[in-house]
């Protein structure tokens, strides 16, 4: 049996420790990475999920947010007219607003106005509404067909005169109705002409 011995030619080839150490290195490595993947996937699905949960979540609360911003709106835009409405002492408030809400929108600038190019401000707008509508304002004379006769034009008696410095607060019911009856037979005869 012959045992090769390296010839004095050749040189002895020395393995390189280095290069070993680093292979050695990349193996535990790629060891530990298999190991550790599946938990890696696992636990960025579970962050996926979370993510598109909360994502979900915040979408939700911004349509409820923006919901209630129309809805507060909305409420300011129909307080603003029904408030002009009666400032401009429409008696018919409701069938007034609902005729004229479909046509009032807020502007660029926040202020209420009509739709359109030749946009009116809500003032504008409304007192030509009222203007073309009257009967939507209270009856100027009262009565009218069917009317019952009102206690005015039946005769008043006179109660006898009255000191205008007797009245006063917390007079007795019987006192203050005898003042009442003299200062409306005093104003019916002033209509009269009497």
């Amino acid at each position: 049996m012959s045992v090769d011995m390296p010839n004095a030619d050749q040189p002895m080839a020395v393995p390189d420790v280095k290069e070993i150490v680093r292979q050695a290195i990349q193996e535990f490595v790629q060891s530990e990475q298999r190991k550790a993947e599946p938990a890696y996937k696992a636990e960025l699905q579970e962050e996926r999920k979370r993510r598109e949960s909360l994502e979900a979540r915040m979408n939700q609360l911004v349509e409820e947010n923006r919901k209630s911003r129309a809805m507060a709106e909305e409420a300011d835009r129909n307080s603003q007219i029904r408030t002009e409405l009666q400032r401009m002492g429409i008696a018919k408030l409701d069938l007034a607003f609902r005729a004229v809400k479909e046509d009032i929108v807020r502007g660029e600038d926040g202020r209420l106005q009509t739709r359109g190019a030749d946009a009116k401000s809500l003032q504008d707008y409304l007192t030509q509404f009222v203007q073309e509508n009257p009967e939507l304002l209270p009856a100027r004379i009262p009565g009218g067909s069917g009317a019952k006769a009102s206690v005015r034009n039946s005769p008043v008696e006179s109660v006898g005169p009255v000191d205008i410095n007797k009245i006063k607060p917390g007079m007795n019911k019987e006192e203050l109705d005898q003042v009442r009856q003299e200062i409306s037979r005093l104003a019916s005869q002033a209509l009269r002409g009497l």
